[in-house]
């Protein structure tokens, strides 16, 4: 039975500020969850949250992508113990954003991990774990869903019998800090793409960044008459074109080929751009952004705004 639920406070949202609940404590509102048992404390050491939740006397609690320390008097609560859902391989990734970290290092596989929360960061036993292959496109949005809500919801409740009747206990795994890989959670300074990379690593940015907070890059339209207008876009969706894309270019200038924008890139590697975001515009096709430009040609920039 499930007994109450934690989650991140209200916070602003949308353009009128307006504090919203969090997507969880909103989805349990509208399936008709009791308000007083969806707990949102700011830390979760504060002593009225603490008292609250061991007057319910949980026998486990399950944590998947909280981002809130658990104190030492949180883990004692629960007599089973608490167990969370992280969305890799542990000890690979440890941290805030493990899904964006591996896709933007170009893993092939990953998958998720059952384990045991303790005091140190992602650091518990191994309960069980599933691997799932990565698409070479797949982003990070998609990723997560998979791990969350398919994988990792199926391992819960496939090892929920055995962490109830405390077996699960004598078969977890301890795992090997020396192998541990940290992923922390990404900013919106990172955001900005530079050209002067491979295609691929940009690309692997792209699809890891996607949701939040994006991936930005300066580009350079240069009508008829020569005049230069630096403009920002947002890239939605990337690809890598193949060896065969071979197209005349300077280095600098932009290409158009099928339905996507061919940037040139490091090695002589070329990015594709298949969608595309200009600031407080939807988001739009590579095609019908070209359309738009109306003949005049785009150069790229780098991430400092100097033509490279």
């Amino acid at each position: 039975m499930l007994q109450a639920i934690v989650t991140q406070p209200p916070a602003a949202r949308d353009r009128g500020r307006k504090l919203m609940p969090s997507a969880v404590a909103q989805l349990a509102l509208e399936r008709g969850f009791p308000r007083e048992l969806i707990f949102t404390p700011e830390r979760a050491a504060e002593v009225a949250f603490l008292s609250n939740l061991s007057a319910l006397n949980p026998e486990l609690c399950i944590t998947a992508a909280y981002g809130n320390i658990l104190p030492q008097k949180f883990l004692d609560i629960p007599s089973c113990g608490t167990v969370n859902i992280h969305p890799s391989l542990l000890p690979q990734y440890r941290g805030a954003a493990p899904v964006q970290r591996a896709l933007q290092d170009g893993v092939t596989e990953t998958g998720v991990s059952l384990a045991y929360t303790v005091r140190a960061l992602d650091a518990g036993p191994v309960i069980a774990y599933e691997k799932v292959k990565v698409d070479e496109c797949i982003k990070a949005t998609e990723l997560l869903a998979i791990l969350f809500n398919s994988a990792g919801a199926e391992l819960l409740l496939h090892e929920l019998p055995s962490i109830l009747n405390g077996s699960a206990k004598l078969k977890a795994r301890p795992q090997d800090d020396s192998k541990a890989t940290f992923a922390p959670k990404l900013t919106s300074e990172e955001s900005w793409l530079s050209f002067d990379e491979e295609a691929k690593r940009i690309h692997n940015k792209v699809r890891a960044f996607a949701g939040w907070p994006g991936t930005r890059a300066r580009v350079e339209v240069v009508n008829n008459v020569g005049y230069h207008n630096e403009l920002e876009i947002k890239i939605i969706t990337s690809g890598v074109c193949s060896n065969a894309c071979n197209k005349a270019s300077d280095g600098n200038e932009i290409l158009f080929s099928g339905s996507a924008l061919l940037i040139p890139c490091a090695g002589e590697s070329w990015l594709e751009v298949l969608e595309l975001q200009l600031p407080g515009k939807k988001v739009m096709t590579a095609r019908d952004f070209w359309n738009g430009l109306r003949g005049q040609k785009l150069r790229k920039i780098n991430w400092k705004g100097v033509t490279q």
